[in-house]
């Protein structure tokens, strides 16, 4: 069993940055992948971003590319996302999940995973 624990959202400017962090515990993260969706009010939860630790290759939606940069912390077990040029329609509630990848994974699907966090609300005012 993973458990992930978010935090760092909160309310920001837009154009201003915040830094989200993902703390496992229960199992070390060094084989899996982990992802960053959100979820706006009224809308489905979609992708962000994601990394494979052990390779450390990274995804992103193409609304995040250039702004958003997903980081892995080994020894904190940790994943981070730092938002930059945040924009009011980045406002939603972040989670992070985690799942052991198989042959034919899909990073930027939510149902690949299997640990989710509790969620960190961001809201960037315009």
């Amino acid at each position: 069993q993973v458990q992930l624990v978010e935090s760092g959202g909160g309310l920001v400017q837009a154009g201003g940055s915040l830094r989200l962090s993902c703390e496992a515990s229960g199992r070390t993260l060094s084989t899996y992948a982990t992802g960053w969706f959100r979820q706006a009010p009224g809308k489905e939860r979609e992708f962000v971003a994601a990394i494979r630790w052990s390779e450390d290759i990274t995804y992103y939606a193409d609304s995040v590319k250039s702004r958003f940069t997903i980081l892995r912390d080994r020894n904190k077990n940790t994943v981070f996302l730092q938002m930059n040029s945040l924009k009011p329609d980045d406002t939603a509630v972040y989670y992070c999940a985690a799942a052991a990848p198989k042959l034919g994974f899909i990073y930027g699907r939510s149902n690949e995973y299997a640990y989710w966090g509790q969620g960190t609300q961001v809201t960037v005012s315009s």
